[in-house]
C-alpha cells in the first residue's frame, strides 16, 4: 500500500521536534520550513551571502536524518573562539557552502539529503532573503524576526517586507498531500510565516488534504500571552484562505506545579488551556492525549505518542 502524503509547515524546535517522531512510521514526509529566522549565526550569513535562513532548515535536515549520531553532534556543533567563526554552527556553514556552489538552497539541501539518508524531503518556503515584519497592538512595526521574539508586545498581524516567489515544489506537495500538518512551536515567528503568502493559501484550497495544527503546550512571550487552544485556532484561521482548521491535537496530561512554575520565572511561559468545549462549538475535530515529556528536564511532547496519534488518524482516513 502507498505511504499516505503528509506535508508539515513549520519552523524552529517545534517542527523539528515533531518531525523525530513522524518518521518512525510508514509516511511519505515533506517538510516546508520558513526561512525569515535573522538571529545568532544564521543573521550574520544572512546578512554577509544573502541567502535565506539556513538555522531552521538545519534542524530539520538532522531530524530527519537516519546517520549516525555523531553527524547530529557535528552538524549542531557550536564554535567558541575568538575568530569570526565564534557562534556559527557547523550544519550553517555547510549549507551555506551547498546554496552558494548550487546556486540555490533547493538543490544544496537535496544534495545534503542524499548524504544523510533523510526519511522525507525537506523545502524551504521560498529561495528570497526575506524579512519577517510585524504591526503590534500597540501601533508600533517591528522589523525582522529576532526583534519581533524580543518585543514582548502583542501582535496584530505579520508580514514580509520584500515582495517572495513561493517555491513551486511546495505548492505542488501541498497539493498532493493526504494531511497538512501546523506544526507546534512559535506561532507568529515559525508557523504563520507560511501562510502569509497567498500562493500558499490557493494551493490548500486545491488541496483535497485535512488541515491539521498540533497546539503548543506552553505560550510563547510576547506571540501569545493568555492564549487558550481556541486562540491559536482563530490566529491561524486569519492567516489561511477559504479552508480553515479542521483538527487540532492537545495535550491534555498534567503539567506539574513545579514545572510550571519554573517556566513561568525563567521564561515567562504558561500552560496552554485546553478548552475543549469552546473548540467543540468551533466544530473542530479534537485528539488529545498526555503528550507531557520532562525526561530531558525541559518541557517537550512526547514525539512518538504525538506522531502515533497523527498515524492512526491517517489509518482512518
Amino acid at each position: 500500500m502507498k505511504n499516505k502524503k503528509v506535508v508539515v509547515l513549520g519552523g524552529g524546535t517545534g517542527q523539528s521536534t515533531l518531525l523525530r517522531g513522524l518518521k518512525l512510521f510508514p509516511i511519505d514526509i515533506t517538510s516546508v520550513v520558513s526561512v525569515c529566522d535573522d538571529g545568532s549565526s544564521t543573521g550574520r550569513l544572512r546578512e554577509e551571502f544573502n541567502t535565506v535562513a539556513v538555522g531552521d532548515i538545519r534542524r530539520v535536515i538532522v531530524s530527519l536524518s537516519e546517520t549516525e549520531p555523531l553527524i547530529e553532534d557535528l552538524m549542531n556543533y557550536r564554535f567558541t573562539t575568538t575568530s569570526d567563526l565564534n557562534g556559527h554552527t557547523v550544519g550553517n556553514l555547510i549549507l551555506t557552502a551547498l546554496s552558494n556552489i548550487s546556486g540555490n538552497i533547493s538543490d544544496g539541501i537535496e544534495s545534503l539529503s542524499k548524504v544523510f539518508n533523510l526519511k522525507g524531503k525537506v523545502l524551504p518556503l521560498t529561495e528570497d532573503n526575506v524579512t519577517l515584519c510585524a504591526k503590534m497592538k500597540d501601533g508600533k512595526t517591528i522589523i525582522g524576526e529576532h526583534n519581533i521574539t524580543e518585543y514582548h508586545n502583542k501582535i496584530d498581524k505579520i508580514y514580509y517586507k520584500e515582495k517572495s516567489k513561493t517555491n513551486p515544489l511546495v505548492l505542488k506537495e501541498i497539493e498532493d498531500a493526504d494531511l497538512i500538518v501546523l506544526s507546534m512551536g512559535s506561532l507568529y515567528t515559525s508557523l504563520l510565516p507560511n501562510l502569509i503568502n497567498n500562493d500558499i493559501k490557493k494551493s490548500i484550497d486545491k488541496s483535497n488534504a485535512k488541515i491539521m495544527y498540533v497546539c503548543n503546550m506552553m505560550s510563547q512571550p510576547g506571540e501569545t500571552d493568555g492564549y487558550k487552544a481556541s486562540d491559536h485556532i482563530k490566529a491561524i484561521n486569519k492567516y489561511l484562505g477559504k479552508r480553515k482548521v479542521d483538527i487540532i491535537i492537545c495535550n491534555d496530561g498534567k503539567i506539574s506545579d513545579e514545572v510550571i512554575d519554573k517556566y513561568k520565572t525563567s521564561e515567562q511561559k504558561e500552560a496552554i488551556e485546553f478548552d475543549k468545549d469552546y473548540l467543540k462549538k468551533m466544530k473542530t475535530q479534537i485528539i488529545h492525549n498526555n503528550y507531557v515529556d520532562y525526561s530531558q528536564g525541559y518541557l517537550r511532547h512526547n514525539v512518538e505518542k504525538l506522531a502515533l496519534d497523527i498515524f492512526a488518524y491517517l489509518l482512518k482516513k
